[in-house]
């Protein structure tokens, strides 16, 4: 039986898959994305490719992992700040500048940049649920300020956060221009 760093299984378990995933992380910061792999994440953590196995079944799983961890504290951030948001136009301008904030910071980047690699289905639906977490906050305060359809706008609202997100991969630089210009085009089309 292979020796454990902390005192049950359960918390050694926690501890190496936080420690996978951080370098997963590391690995596509430090390479891109098409470094990564699970011989590459093994090498980097020094353990063998069957043990990453206990954790991941494939490179799928693995980006899957990674997404599914971001998630939660990405949508507490945008919760927080449509709430502390106080009409239904702050709150589309706060939601708009919370997601780009977000997608362009450090700890984020990594997770947005595996999300546009290709995956098979079964890990994209895992995303798409998880992300589903990020858009309920704009569909609820949409629908609170009586928007038609709010869950279509919600939807076309979180296209221009994507596209901007596009934008920032080509124009790192411009940052706040092209924040400044989604949430413009979201809130007031071509006015």
């Amino acid at each position: 039986m292979p020796r454990i760093s902390e005192p049950t299984v359960a918390e050694h378990r926690a501890r190496q898959l936080r420690t996978l995933l951080d370098a997963a992380r590391a690995l596509v910061a430090e390479e891109g994305i098409e470094a990564l792999s699970l011989a590459a994440l093994a090498r980097k953590v020094g353990l063998s490719r069957p043990s990453l196995y206990e954790y991941f079944r494939s490179k799928d799983d693995l980006v899957a992992a990674i997404v599914e961890e971001e998630l939660p504290r990405w949508a507490s951030l945008v919760e927080k700040a449509l709430a502390a948001a106080p009409d239904v136009t702050g709150k589309v301008e706060a939601y708009i500048r919370t997601q780009l904030e977000v997608m362009t910071d450090g700890r984020h980047a990594a997770a947005v940049a595996l999300v546009e690699h290709a995956l098979a289905e079964p890990a994209r639906e895992r995303i798409r649920d998880g992300h589903a977490q990020l858009l309920s906050p704009l569909v609820a305060a949409l629908e609170g300020a009586d928007v038609p359809e709010p869950e279509l706008r919600a939807h076309l609202i979180q296209g221009i956060v994507d596209a901007a997100a596009k934008l920032f991969a080509q124009r790192p630089a411009n940052a706040d221009e092209v924040i400044a210009a989604a949430v413009a085009q979201a809130l007031h089309g071509l006015d």
